[in-house]
């Protein structure tokens, strides 16, 4: 090459071997980002071939991360934060503390120092934003009380690891370490150890709390009018770019300025963004590259790992990964059921945190720098980090398979335990939704801009019918009108079930996701033949791929506007040349 261009060849070696890696995953029915893993670790340094630059995918990956929590912001409002607040602030607290406990004790074992064992602990302590975020996302639980729960105590634990960032260098030397590592100080999350530690504490708390209200007083006002005011140039381009200029912008400032993490200024940029009416097309707008550097974060992380540290450090990798996997997860079982929720939410929390991840390895090396942490602890994170990442899809199968046995021996020990309300929470939630008593009726799946029009127009014509959606606010609405509601995602066996489709009569697919428009068709085919399937679509290629599984009718919206234009022009409805409408 005549030029060096380690940039784009780490972009292009991650992605083409995460692309190649995932898809041979998923042929397996394995989770894709083990396959990006794999990649990561081909490309690391620590197998033969080609070396990525370690530095610039770390940097990449830190992206994935801003956008991803830019993304949970979205859709999220600080009334739902604060409903939390009762669970998600002790509850983080306390699994911190008691994973904290379970590090250090191995490291007592393995003869480190205490200021190694609290490094250790911390790391062990903390789960991935992206890993956790992920899972969510894939089982359509943001936006349900779970969801809520998780991402609240998540909020926790950056806040958590942010100030332990901070106390560190000010009491390594209290701890056996470096007195102050130079090395790490960044812009404002190092404070002099002249403070004191109750002085640095205070800073790093008024920060934080500048921050919030810098955001909610300055940027509710600035943000959303940011938006209106790019909107009304009709430019799709500049729109797109001032989501991304705000979410990466308001990111760094908040980790230059206020010494809050990258992940938590994008989220309330997001949860602020959130209450303009333009937070949909923003979302929208910011979802492929969410998905691109968050494949990237997968990437970086595998190549930290040195595989061949299985062998050379197998036992105490294994305790390392025991802690992570089933004592944290048990920490937060207990504290979730001890606060009256439901087995299930405990148990779909508790596999949530089963990981550790980004802010482990911050910790890792800065233990490292500060002569704190030996290199072995470091090896030991990033072995847990990638073991646990690539065990969390299997954490959810286990608890998919425990949840009806534990819930049947609840019931026959304990009399039921009504859950504390955290906000509008879903019927059911916790469990399959209950069967409709519908037939001859339509499934509207999703109500958004062009679902909440059919369902207007159902509701006109006394046809009946019910919704299938996963958006709390949504159902709450609908409920409030008097419309049946299945919640969850109609692409789960158990939720389109409740909907009755071999009793129904049409099934009308107002998603615009046409992957998982697809899967709802073969699901709804299989049990009702007979069923008659309308759907939507962006494109002639997705027109044919949904009628291929089976759809009776797909519109294309492109088509449906030149049609309308036509017959407004011309006076007269156009002829139908069109494929889409069978």
């Amino acid at each position: 090459m005549p030029h060096d261009t380690p940039l784009i060849a780490t972009i292009v070696a991650g992605l083409g071997l995460a692309f190649v890696f995932g898809a041979l995953a998923n042929r397996f029915r394995i989770p894709p980002l083990v396959g990006y893993l794999v990649a990561g670790v081909l490309v690391g340094p620590n197998t033969p071939g080609f070396v990525a630059d370690a530095g610039l995918a770390n940097e990449l990956a830190e992206i994935g991360v801003i956008l991803l929590m830019f993304g949970v912001g979205l859709h999220f409002s600080l009334k739902d934060l604060l409903s939390v607040r009762a669970i998600a602030v002790p509850g983080a607290i306390v699994q911190i503390g008691f994973a904290t406990a379970l590090g250090a004790g191995l490291s007592w074992m393995l003869g480190w120092s205490a200021g190694a064992g609290l490094v250790f602990g911390l790391a062990l302590s903390v789960a991935s934003t992206v890993v956790l975020l992920r899972a969510l996302q894939e089982r359509r639980l943001i936006e349900t009380e779970r969801g809520r729960i998780a991402v609240g105590w998540l909020i926790v634990e950056d806040l958590a690891m942010v100030l332990a960032l901070v106390l560190l260098p000010a009491l390594a030397g209290v701890l056996g370490g470096q007195e102050q590592a130079d090395a790490h100080a960044s812009g404002l999350l190092s404070l002099p150890a002249s403070y004191g530690i109750w002085g640095v504490v205070g800073i790093t708390l008024a920060k934080v709390a500048a921050f919030v209200i810098v955001m909610l007083v300055v940027g509710r006002r600035v943000i959303p009018w940011i938006l209106h005011y790019v909107a009304h140039t009709g430019s799709r381009e500049l729109f797109r770019l001032s989501v991304l200029a705000i979410a990466l912008g308001v990111a760094f400032g908040a980790a230059k300025l206020f010494g809050v993490s990258l992940a938590l200024g994008a989220f309330f940029a997001g949860m602020i963004m959130s209450e303009s009416e333009l937070s949909h097309r923003a979302a929208e707008e910011s979802l492929p590259l969410r998905d691109a550097f968050s494949v990237l974060f997968f990437v970086s992380v595998g190549m930290l790992f040195d595989p061949f540290s299985l062998f050379s450090n197998g036992l105490p990798i294994l305790a390392t990964l025991a802690i992570i996997v089933v004592g944290k997860s048990l920490a937060a079982f207990l504290i979730v059921v001890a606060f009256g929720y439901p087995l299930a939410t405990a148990l779909m929390i508790s596999a949530s945190l089963a990981q550790i991840g980004e802010f482990s390895f911050i910790l890792a090396e800065l233990g490292v720098g500060l002569k704190l942490l030996p290199e072995q602890g470091r090896d030991l994170i990033l072995a847990g980090a990638i073991l646990s990442i690539v065990l969390n899809p299997v954490m959810f199968l286990v608890i998919d398979w425990m949840k009806p046995w534990l819930e049947a021996r609840a019931a026959r020990t304990a009399p039921p335990v009504e859950p504390k309300p955290v906000g509008p929470a879903t019927e059911q939630e916790d469990g399959p939704p209950p069967r409709t008593a519908l037939s001859g009726h339509a499934i509207l799946i999703g109500y958004g801009r062009v679902g909440s029009l059919v369902g207007a127009a159902l509701k006109e014509a006394a046809l009946p019918f019910l919704v299938v959606e996963d958006a709390d606010k949504t159902l709450v609405k609908l409920r409030a009108e008097g419309i049946e509601t299945v919640a969850g995602n109609a692409a789960n066996a158990e939720v389109f079930a409740a909907a009755n489709p071999e009793g129904a009569k049409r099934l009308i697919l107002a998603i615009p996701n046409a992957f998982e428009a697809g899967q709802i068709v073969l699901r709804a085919r299989a049990g009702n033949p007979a069923i008659n399937v309308v759907a939507r679509a962006h494109s002639d290629a997705e027109v044919e791929h949904l009628k291929g599984l089976g759809a009776d009718t797909v519109i294309m919206g492109e088509r449906e506007i030149a049609r309308g234009i036509v017959e407004e022009v011309l006076g007269h409805k156009p002829r139908a040349a069109e494929p889409s409408a069978a």
